[in-house]
């Protein structure tokens, strides 16, 4: 189970607003780099002055990216802009915008640098095993229970409450060992679901 399951409502919602960009002219790859560059601007702001007040971006940039990530898809698939380069850009700028976002949280006691890694490194796995699909020819592989998008939910909440309370409590600290068992749980089912196909 995921929450990208409600992708395709999200993107009933957001169509109207893609229509308008195609008119005007705005690419997918164009959206891409912005949400990009966004992320990692934000990123390391939040890594320089891990003001916890700072941390109310994440959750609004969650959202937001959430919504840029939907509109590049399908400018390129309803709008004639799908590209190898695209395809490239969409996976490593997810990647990299993951990394970006997630490691400021290493500074928010009770969490740690080396969790952190290991959950940026996990979280590259599952899209890296997720992309293996379709050198298999079974498609892209979307299977939770941590993908992106259930990502986004969680470091958005986490945002929220740095920002609100400034420190989290210390069972908050069972979070990192909580993700990286479901990122591990993700990247298996990714990897079935490349071998065996949907």
């Amino acid at each position: 189970m995921s929450i990208y399951k409600l992708k395709s409502s999200f993107q009933n919602l957001l169509r109207p607003l893609v229509g308008r960009l195609a008119a005007m002219g705005v690419t997918a790859n164009q959206v891409t780099l912005i949400a990009a560059l966004v992320s990692v601007g934000i990123g390391a702001l939040l890594l320089v002055n891990p003001t916890p007040a700072l941390f109310a971006l994440v959750p609004v940039w969650m959202l937001l990216r959430m919504g840029l990530n939907a509109i590049d898809g399908m400018l390129a698939r309803e709008h004639g802009q799908k590209s190898p380069l695209g395809g490239y850009l969409n996976e490593i700028a997810d990647v990299v915008s993951d990394a970006a976002l997630y490691l400021p949280f290493a500074l928010v006691a009770p969490f740690s640098l080396p969790w952190f890694t290991a959950i940026v490194f996990l979280s590259a796995l599952t899209e890296f095993a997720g992309v293996l699909g379709v050198a298999h020819g079974n498609g892209r592989s979307y299977e939770g229970p941590m993908g992106k998008s259930d990502r986004a939910l969680l470091f958005g909440a986490l945002g929220a409450l740095v920002a609100g309370f400034g420190t989290l409590p210390a069972w908050t600290w069972h979070i990192q060992p909580m993700a990286c068992v479901l990122l591990a749980w993700t990247l298996v089912n990714r990897v079935r679901a490349g071998l065996t196909g949907p």
